[in-house]
């Protein structure tokens, strides 16, 4: 009986089917996500190539943004961005999808007009609506704009004044812009596009093309080293585009100083300005191609140079007071502020040869152009062990901070170490043709200007000695010892005075045995035995900030006007 209650087996068929259920269910739970994730990374990268393409072909210049890094609106759909682009250059903001619709309906700054324009003295509004800034306020009802969580009123991409939608409705749309606060830095589209019509005409008569914008018409021209310091100059660039003249900005890495400054030649006599982004060494590079400019008879469009410091030491524009660093604490329209109050000022320049020392030595000697400072010793050596580190590894050295804790390192290193001690007996220093005697020291400093290793007035020490002022338009040359790379970390907190050598139009140092370090304005090498003659070059046409002044500026100043008091 049990036995005929109990089922038949089945086919071997059914159990073999239900493996293989089995098995294609669990391909397609392990197969499926791998396909999806493919299949998405797939069009992500077509997207990305499409965007890509869209950028290299645009007039805009486009650049990735989503919801994390600024939430704004879109200015077709009017929908939040998750991911899109913007323009640098009008500030344009679009969602991804709307990007190749966005870039044929509106149209980007223009740096020149076209030829059959009639409105050569006067140009229209060009507005972009939304995404203006919260701080503005309406140009008609003085009422505050973008506040409204929506895609909402006008910004004119040139004089950046902000209309509410409502107040647009009247006759905003006809007005003629004036480029608003920074009319007096921007080079307007007209003036370049008559410029291009005077040339054709073989005509270079620009100053009375330049009597139209006035006499206070001081035109900007920004360059900017976008791999100095924190790397802030990619940021800077797009920022300076929207509220000046594209054609106005350069990036130093990609259009070199000398062929950027030629666009001084196409503005009036004297009239030019330059901002350079960057650090020191930026600085001697722009100064070294308005060098060239005298060489070729382009005296006549020779710019002043402004500094925005953007390097780790920064000691020439602490100098000419616009501050020892620039990390962003002060928005980029207050920069181009401080620019048109700054004052014009000379700094002196200097011939640095090098000659080493040989019966057989053919070769020519070697020049550096100074600004700064000369030095042999602790902080060269200082210098050229950091420099040895950076070239291997640049992108560790993005920081301030951090390149001056690596100065720090390098400095207690040396404290132990003593590699530059003994000096005295290897040197012999010479000022105006004069041998001087020297103590037992470990580096000697050759100044041109009052700032040195990063902010400290390097001649006045703590400041209990009367001494006359360093200035950087005298034709003289400070020159001090310093005792070891300890001595320097006192002098830099002001625990102690360096030595005093003397001043002199004229330095001589004579190195008579084994190998130095040296650098010129924070370039070290290494150097054999060999002769440093320091000599006069040329005057730099520098803008001088008064309103950075540090505490060791006041007291420097009060000091100069106490002397001239007493004489």
């Amino acid at each position: 009986m049990e036995a005929e209650r109990r089922p038949a087996p089945g086919p071997p068929s059914e159990g073999l089917f239900a493996d293989g259920h089995l098995i294609l269910w669990t391909l397609c739970s392990v197969l499926l996500p791998v396909f999806i994730t493919f299949w998405c990374s797939l069009q992500r990268s077509r997207r990305q190539l499409h965007r890509r393409d869209i950028f290299r072909k645009s007039k805009h210049g486009w650049r990735d943004t989503d919801l994390f890094s600024q939430p704004t609106y879109c200015c077709v759909c009017a929908q939040h961005i998750l991911q899109g682009a913007f323009c640098d250059c009008c500030g344009l903001r679009v969602d991804e999808d709307c990007l190749k619709k966005a870039d044929k309906r509106f149209q980007c700054k223009e740096i020149m007009l076209k030829n059959d324009s009639k409105v050569l003295d006067a140009m229209p509004h060009h507005w972009i609506r939304g995404n203006v800034p919260l701080c503005s306020y309406c140009m008609v009802c003085k009422q505050q704009c973008g506040s409204q969580p929506k895609l909402c009123d006008y910004r004119c991409i040139w004089c950046q004044k902000t209309v509410h939608d409502e107040c647009m409705k009247h006759s905003l749309r006809n007005e003629k812009c004036d480029f608003g606060e920074f009319r007096n830095l921007i080079i307007p589209p007209s003036y370049l596009t008559s410029i291009n019509q005077m040339r054709k005409d073989k005509k270079t008569d620009y100053e009375v093309l330049a009597s139209k914008l006035g006499k206070q018409w001081t035109p900007l021209i920004i360059l900017a080293n976008s791999r100095s310091g924190t790397n802030m100059g990619e940021g800077l660039l797009g920022e300076f585009r929207i509220l000046l003249n594209p054609v106005q900005i350069f990036d130093v890495t990609k259009t070199p100083p000398i062929k950027a400054l030629q666009l001084c030649t196409l503005l009036p006599y004297y009239s030019a300005r330059v901002l350079v982004c960057g650090g020191d060494g930026t600085v001697g590079w722009v100064l070294d191609a308005v060098d060239d400019m005298k060489i070729k008879g382009q005296e006549k469009y020779i710019p002043q140079v402004a500094v925005l410091p953007l390097g780790t030491g920064n000691d020439l524009s602490n100098t000419l007071g616009w501050g020892a660093g620039y990390a962003g604490e002060i928005p980029v329209a207050q920069v181009l502020r401080n620019v048109m109050e700054a004052d014009g000022i000379k700094l002196d320049r200097w011939k640095v040869q090098v000659t080493n020392k040989g019966y057989y030595n053919l070769r020519k000697p070697k020049e550096f152009t100074m600004n700064n400072y000369f030095s042999v010793g602790p902080d060269a050596l200082m210098a050229l062990n950091f420099h040895a580190h950076r070239e291997k590894a640049p992108s560790l050295f993005s920081s301030r901070i951090l390149n001056k804790a690596v100065y720090l390192f390098y400095g207690t290193k040396d404290c132990l170490v003593q590699e530059c001690k003994d000096l005295n007996k290897k040197v012999e220093l010479e000022l105006d043709g004069e041998r001087v005697a020297l103590p037992n020291l470990e580096g000697i400093i050759v100044l041109n200007i009052g700032y040195w290793g990063g902010g400290c007035r390097l001649w006045e020490g703590m400041g209990d000695e009367t001494y006359p002022l360093a200035r950087h338009d005298d034709g003289l040359l400070e020159v001090v010892g310093v005792y070891g790379s300890f001595h320097c970390a006192q002098i830099q907190v002001k625990l102690a005075n360096p030595f005093r050598i003397g001043q002199a139009h004229t330095v001589r140092l004579i190195l008579k045995c084994s190998m130095m370090p040296m650098q010129v304005d924070g370039e070290p090498w290494a150097q054999g035995p060999c002769t440093v003659t320091i000599t006069h070059k040329t005057h730099a046409m520098m803008l001088y900030f008064s309103g950075e002044q540090t505490d060791d500026d006041i007291s420097s100043t009060s000091d100069q006007e106490d002397i001239k008091e007493t004489e």
